[in-house]
Protein backbone atom coordinates (compact mmCIF):
# COMPACT_ATOMS: atom_id res chain seq x y z
CA UNK A 1 0.00 0.00 0.00
CA UNK A 2 1.18 3.54 -0.64
CA UNK A 3 1.94 6.23 1.87
CA UNK A 4 1.56 9.99 1.85
CA UNK A 5 5.31 10.40 1.50
CA UNK A 6 5.39 9.05 -2.05
CA UNK A 7 7.10 11.77 -4.10
CA UNK A 8 5.09 13.72 -6.59
CA UNK A 9 6.08 13.15 -10.23
CA UNK A 10 8.57 15.64 -11.64
CA UNK A 11 7.02 18.30 -13.89
CA UNK A 12 6.81 17.21 -17.51
CA UNK A 13 8.47 19.45 -20.04
CA UNK A 14 6.25 21.77 -22.04
CA UNK A 15 4.56 20.01 -24.96
CA UNK A 16 4.63 21.11 -28.55
CA UNK A 17 1.84 18.63 -29.37
CA UNK A 18 -1.76 19.72 -28.67
CA UNK A 19 -3.44 18.40 -25.54
CA UNK A 20 -6.15 16.87 -27.77
CA UNK A 21 -6.08 16.45 -31.53
CA UNK A 22 -9.00 14.80 -33.34
CA UNK A 23 -8.89 14.33 -37.11
CA UNK A 24 -11.74 12.94 -39.19
CA UNK A 25 -13.09 11.17 -36.12
CA UNK A 26 -16.13 8.94 -36.64
CA UNK A 27 -17.84 6.30 -34.54
CA UNK A 28 -20.67 3.99 -35.55
CA UNK A 29 -22.45 1.30 -33.55
CA UNK A 30 -24.34 -1.71 -34.84
CA UNK A 31 -27.88 -2.13 -33.52
CA UNK A 32 -30.77 -4.46 -34.42
CA UNK A 33 -32.32 -1.50 -36.24
CA UNK A 34 -29.19 -0.79 -38.25
CA UNK A 35 -26.02 1.26 -37.69
CA UNK A 36 -26.06 4.33 -35.48
CA UNK A 37 -23.59 7.02 -36.52
CA UNK A 38 -22.80 8.69 -33.20
CA UNK A 39 -19.83 10.78 -34.40
CA UNK A 40 -19.69 11.95 -38.00
CA UNK A 41 -16.30 13.46 -38.75
CA UNK A 42 -15.01 15.61 -35.89
CA UNK A 43 -11.89 17.71 -36.40
CA UNK A 44 -10.79 19.46 -33.22
CA UNK A 45 -7.60 20.74 -31.64
CA UNK A 46 -7.32 21.72 -27.95
CA UNK A 47 -4.12 23.38 -26.81
CA UNK A 48 -2.51 22.82 -23.43
CA UNK A 49 -3.90 25.02 -20.66
CA UNK A 50 -7.32 25.56 -22.27
CA UNK A 51 -10.61 25.06 -20.40
CA UNK A 52 -13.11 23.72 -22.94
CA UNK A 53 -16.80 22.91 -22.48
CA UNK A 54 -18.60 20.36 -24.65
CA UNK A 55 -22.30 21.15 -25.12
CA UNK A 56 -24.85 19.32 -27.18
CA UNK A 57 -28.40 17.97 -27.15
CA UNK A 58 -29.17 14.42 -26.13
CA UNK A 59 -27.56 11.99 -28.59
CA UNK A 60 -25.27 14.65 -30.05
CA UNK A 61 -22.21 12.40 -29.76
CA UNK A 62 -20.17 14.44 -27.33
CA UNK A 63 -19.89 11.70 -24.68
CA UNK A 64 -18.86 9.22 -27.38
CA UNK A 65 -16.23 11.71 -28.54
CA UNK A 66 -14.86 12.03 -24.99
CA UNK A 67 -14.84 8.23 -24.66
CA UNK A 68 -12.52 8.10 -27.68
CA UNK A 69 -10.30 10.81 -26.14
CA UNK A 70 -10.04 8.60 -23.05
CA UNK A 71 -9.35 5.46 -25.03
CA UNK A 72 -12.52 3.79 -23.72
CA UNK A 73 -13.61 3.08 -27.29
CA UNK A 74 -11.79 3.08 -30.62
CA UNK A 75 -12.78 5.31 -33.55
CA UNK A 76 -14.44 3.71 -36.54
CA UNK A 77 -12.31 5.99 -38.71
CA UNK A 78 -10.01 8.92 -38.06
CA UNK A 79 -7.52 9.47 -35.27
CA UNK A 80 -7.47 10.73 -31.69
CA UNK A 81 -4.24 11.87 -30.05
CA UNK A 82 -3.56 13.16 -26.53
CA UNK A 83 -0.27 15.08 -26.26
CA UNK A 84 0.74 13.29 -29.45
CA UNK A 85 0.06 9.85 -27.96
CA UNK A 86 -2.64 7.27 -28.55
CA UNK A 87 -5.25 7.86 -25.81
CA UNK A 88 -4.55 4.57 -23.99
CA UNK A 89 -0.83 5.33 -23.99
CA UNK A 90 -1.57 8.79 -22.55
CA UNK A 91 -3.68 7.18 -19.82
CA UNK A 92 -0.92 4.68 -19.02
CA UNK A 93 1.59 7.53 -18.82
CA UNK A 94 -0.62 9.45 -16.36
CA UNK A 95 -1.07 12.33 -18.78
CA UNK A 96 -4.88 12.19 -18.72
CA UNK A 97 -7.49 11.40 -16.03
CA UNK A 98 -11.26 11.49 -15.97
CA UNK A 99 -14.09 12.26 -13.58
CA UNK A 100 -17.08 10.27 -14.82
CA UNK A 101 -20.68 10.39 -13.61
CA UNK A 102 -20.97 6.98 -12.02
CA UNK A 103 -19.06 3.83 -11.06
CA UNK A 104 -15.52 3.22 -9.95
CA UNK A 105 -16.10 3.33 -6.17
CA UNK A 106 -16.24 0.57 -3.56
CA UNK A 107 -19.04 1.29 -1.11
CA UNK A 108 -17.49 -0.63 1.82
CA UNK A 109 -14.30 1.45 1.96
CA UNK A 110 -13.82 4.85 3.55
CA UNK A 111 -12.94 7.88 1.47
CA UNK A 112 -9.31 7.72 2.59
CA UNK A 113 -9.06 3.96 2.09
CA UNK A 114 -10.32 4.42 -1.47
CA UNK A 115 -7.69 7.03 -2.28
CA UNK A 116 -4.90 4.96 -0.70
CA UNK A 117 -6.00 1.84 -2.59
CA UNK A 118 -6.04 3.55 -5.98
CA UNK A 119 -2.77 5.36 -5.21
CA UNK A 120 -1.10 1.98 -4.65
CA UNK A 121 -1.70 1.17 -8.32
CA UNK A 122 0.61 3.95 -9.51
CA UNK A 123 4.40 3.72 -9.48
CA UNK A 124 4.43 7.44 -8.68
CA UNK A 125 1.55 9.61 -7.59
CA UNK A 126 0.55 12.86 -5.94
CA UNK A 127 0.54 12.46 -2.13
CA UNK A 128 -2.73 11.11 -0.73
CA UNK A 129 -3.10 13.96 1.77
CA UNK A 130 -2.69 16.51 -0.99
CA UNK A 131 -5.38 15.14 -3.30
CA UNK A 132 -7.78 14.71 -0.37
CA UNK A 133 -7.27 18.34 0.59
CA UNK A 134 -7.53 19.66 -2.98
CA UNK A 135 -10.79 17.77 -3.47
CA UNK A 136 -12.24 19.22 -0.26
CA UNK A 137 -12.48 15.82 1.45
CA UNK A 138 -10.32 16.32 4.55
CA UNK A 139 -13.28 16.35 6.93
CA UNK A 140 -14.87 13.37 5.16
CA UNK A 141 -11.90 11.03 4.78
CA UNK A 142 -13.12 8.65 7.51
CA UNK A 143 -16.64 8.38 6.07
CA UNK A 144 -17.77 5.21 4.28
CA UNK A 145 -18.28 5.71 0.56
CA UNK A 146 -21.80 4.29 0.92
CA UNK A 147 -22.61 7.14 3.33
CA UNK A 148 -21.35 9.86 0.97
CA UNK A 149 -23.80 11.99 -1.00
CA UNK A 150 -23.67 12.07 -4.78
CA UNK A 151 -21.71 15.32 -4.70
CA UNK A 152 -19.24 13.93 -2.16
CA UNK A 153 -18.71 10.85 -4.31
CA UNK A 154 -17.99 13.08 -7.29
CA UNK A 155 -15.38 14.93 -5.23
CA UNK A 156 -13.85 11.54 -4.38
CA UNK A 157 -13.66 10.69 -8.09
CA UNK A 158 -12.00 14.06 -8.58
CA UNK A 159 -9.40 13.19 -5.91
CA UNK A 160 -8.71 9.87 -7.66
CA UNK A 161 -8.29 11.68 -10.98
CA UNK A 162 -5.63 13.93 -9.44
CA UNK A 163 -3.44 11.05 -8.24
CA UNK A 164 -1.32 10.68 -11.42
CA UNK A 165 -0.92 14.48 -11.58
CA UNK A 166 -2.47 14.55 -15.07
CA UNK A 167 -1.88 17.28 -17.62
CA UNK A 168 -5.45 16.85 -18.93
CA UNK A 169 -8.63 16.35 -16.91
CA UNK A 170 -11.75 15.13 -18.72
CA UNK A 171 -15.03 15.62 -16.85
CA UNK A 172 -18.28 14.05 -18.08
CA UNK A 173 -21.27 15.83 -16.53
CA UNK A 174 -19.26 16.20 -13.30
CA UNK A 175 -21.91 18.04 -11.29
CA UNK A 176 -24.97 16.02 -12.35
CA UNK A 177 -27.08 15.43 -9.25
CA UNK A 178 -25.24 17.99 -7.11
CA UNK A 179 -27.11 20.73 -5.30
CA UNK A 180 -26.19 24.38 -5.88
CA UNK A 181 -23.73 24.55 -2.97
CA UNK A 182 -21.96 21.35 -4.01
CA UNK A 183 -21.66 22.57 -7.60
CA UNK A 184 -20.19 25.84 -6.37
CA UNK A 185 -17.60 24.04 -4.24
CA UNK A 186 -16.71 21.66 -7.05
CA UNK A 187 -16.13 24.44 -9.54
CA UNK A 188 -14.08 26.39 -7.02
CA UNK A 189 -11.74 23.39 -6.86
CA UNK A 190 -11.69 23.15 -10.65
CA UNK A 191 -10.83 26.84 -10.97
CA UNK A 192 -7.80 26.15 -8.78
CA UNK A 193 -6.75 23.26 -11.04
CA UNK A 194 -7.11 25.41 -14.15
CA UNK A 195 -5.03 28.12 -12.48
CA UNK A 196 -2.23 25.55 -12.15
CA UNK A 197 -2.14 25.34 -15.94
CA UNK A 198 -3.95 22.04 -16.22
CA UNK A 199 -6.02 21.48 -19.38
CA UNK A 200 -9.68 20.84 -18.55
CA UNK A 201 -12.30 19.45 -20.95
CA UNK A 202 -15.80 19.01 -19.55
CA UNK A 203 -19.22 18.03 -20.79
CA UNK A 204 -22.15 19.69 -19.05
CA UNK A 205 -25.85 20.35 -19.57
CA UNK A 206 -25.69 23.43 -17.31
CA UNK A 207 -25.23 26.35 -19.70
CA UNK A 208 -24.31 28.66 -16.82
CA UNK A 209 -21.36 26.39 -15.99
CA UNK A 210 -20.04 26.61 -19.53
CA UNK A 211 -20.58 30.36 -19.54
CA UNK A 212 -18.87 30.94 -16.18
CA UNK A 213 -16.03 28.44 -16.33
CA UNK A 214 -15.01 27.66 -19.92
CA UNK A 215 -12.61 29.70 -22.03
CA UNK A 216 -14.02 27.98 -25.09
CA UNK A 217 -17.24 26.17 -25.99
CA UNK A 218 -17.50 23.34 -28.52
CA UNK A 219 -21.12 22.86 -29.54
CA UNK A 220 -21.93 19.41 -30.93
CA UNK A 221 -25.08 18.25 -32.70
CA UNK A 222 -25.81 15.11 -34.71
CA UNK A 223 -22.25 13.92 -34.32
CA UNK A 224 -20.63 17.07 -35.72
CA UNK A 225 -19.07 20.23 -34.30
CA UNK A 226 -21.43 23.03 -35.32
CA UNK A 227 -19.84 25.88 -33.39
CA UNK A 228 -16.51 26.41 -31.67
CA UNK A 229 -15.33 29.53 -29.90
CA UNK A 230 -15.64 31.74 -26.84
CA UNK A 231 -19.06 32.36 -25.29
CA UNK A 232 -19.19 35.72 -27.08
CA UNK A 233 -18.33 34.10 -30.41
CA UNK A 234 -20.97 31.40 -29.94
CA UNK A 235 -23.55 34.07 -29.19
CA UNK A 236 -22.49 35.97 -32.31
CA UNK A 237 -23.12 32.87 -34.44
CA UNK A 238 -26.70 32.74 -33.18
CA UNK A 239 -29.46 34.82 -34.66
CA UNK A 240 -28.40 38.30 -33.60
CA UNK A 241 -29.98 40.01 -30.62
CA UNK A 242 -33.24 39.93 -28.68
CA UNK A 243 -35.74 42.81 -28.61
CA UNK A 244 -38.26 43.04 -25.77
CA UNK A 245 -41.25 45.38 -25.97
CA UNK A 246 -44.69 45.94 -24.47
CA UNK A 247 -47.63 45.97 -26.91
CA UNK A 248 -51.28 46.62 -25.95
CA UNK A 249 -53.27 43.38 -25.76
CA UNK A 250 -55.83 44.30 -28.49
CA UNK A 251 -53.01 44.73 -31.04
CA UNK A 252 -50.75 41.90 -29.89
CA UNK A 253 -51.86 39.22 -32.37
CA UNK A 254 -51.46 41.57 -35.35
CA UNK A 255 -48.07 42.79 -34.13
CA UNK A 256 -46.81 39.22 -33.68
CA UNK A 257 -47.88 38.38 -37.24
CA UNK A 258 -46.17 41.50 -38.61
CA UNK A 259 -42.94 40.72 -36.79
CA UNK A 260 -42.95 37.09 -37.93
CA UNK A 261 -43.18 38.32 -41.52
CA UNK A 262 -40.09 40.55 -41.18
CA UNK A 263 -36.89 39.38 -42.85
CA UNK A 264 -34.26 38.25 -40.35
CA UNK A 265 -36.72 37.59 -37.51
CA UNK A 266 -36.15 34.02 -36.27
CA UNK A 267 -38.48 33.82 -33.28
CA UNK A 268 -41.36 35.79 -31.72
CA UNK A 269 -42.86 34.82 -28.38
CA UNK A 270 -45.25 36.37 -25.86
CA UNK A 271 -44.19 36.47 -22.22
CA UNK A 272 -46.97 38.03 -20.16
CA UNK A 273 -47.56 41.48 -21.62
CA UNK A 274 -44.13 41.55 -23.26
CA UNK A 275 -43.01 40.43 -26.70
CA UNK A 276 -39.66 38.75 -27.18
CA UNK A 277 -38.23 38.98 -30.69
CA UNK A 278 -35.02 37.24 -31.79
CA UNK A 279 -33.66 38.91 -34.92
CA UNK A 280 -30.53 39.38 -36.99
CA UNK A 281 -31.22 43.13 -37.41
CA UNK A 282 -32.47 44.22 -33.99
CA UNK A 283 -32.37 47.91 -35.00
CA UNK A 284 -34.88 47.30 -37.81
CA UNK A 285 -37.19 45.47 -35.41
CA UNK A 286 -36.92 48.28 -32.86
CA UNK A 287 -37.72 50.95 -35.49
CA UNK A 288 -40.76 49.02 -36.68
CA UNK A 289 -42.06 48.51 -33.15
CA UNK A 290 -41.65 52.19 -32.27
CA UNK A 291 -42.89 53.80 -35.47
CA UNK A 292 -45.42 51.37 -36.95
CA UNK A 293 -46.50 48.77 -34.41
CA UNK A 294 -47.09 50.79 -31.25
CA UNK A 295 -44.47 49.14 -29.08
CA UNK A 296 -43.25 50.82 -25.89
CA UNK A 297 -40.63 50.15 -23.20
CA UNK A 298 -38.17 48.65 -25.67
CA UNK A 299 -35.11 46.75 -24.49
CA UNK A 300 -32.42 45.21 -26.72
CA UNK A 301 -30.17 42.44 -25.40
CA UNK A 302 -27.30 40.48 -26.88
CA UNK A 303 -28.33 36.87 -27.45
CA UNK A 304 -27.80 34.75 -24.35
CA UNK A 305 -25.93 31.46 -24.44
CA UNK A 306 -29.34 29.80 -24.06
CA UNK A 307 -30.58 31.63 -27.17
CA UNK A 308 -27.46 30.62 -29.07
CA UNK A 309 -27.81 27.00 -28.01
CA UNK A 310 -31.42 26.87 -29.18
CA UNK A 311 -30.71 28.70 -32.44
CA UNK A 312 -27.73 26.56 -33.39
CA UNK A 313 -29.00 23.13 -32.27
CA UNK A 314 -32.76 23.47 -32.47
CA UNK A 315 -33.02 22.23 -28.86
CA UNK A 316 -33.78 23.98 -25.59
CA UNK A 317 -31.23 23.22 -22.86
CA UNK A 318 -34.12 22.23 -20.59
CA UNK A 319 -34.30 19.05 -22.70
CA UNK A 320 -31.28 17.84 -20.73
CA UNK A 321 -28.68 17.67 -23.53
CA UNK A 322 -25.84 15.19 -22.97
Amino acid sequence: MSTDTTPRPAPIAADTAPAVELAGLTKSFRTPDGPVHAVRGVDLTIRGGEVVAFLGPNGAGKTTTLDMVLGLTEPSTGTARVFGLRPRDAVAAGRISAVLQTGGLLRDLTVRETVVLIASMYAEHTPVEEVIERAGLTALQGRMVSKCSGGEQQRLRFALALLPDPDLLVLDEPTAGMDVAARRDFWRAMHEEAARGRTVVFATHYLEEADAFADRIVLVAEGRVIADGSTAQIRAQAAGRTVHATVPAPRRTAVVAALQAMEGVTDVSVQGDRLRVLAVDSDAVARSLLTDLGGIDLEIQTASLDDAFMALTGHSHEEDPR
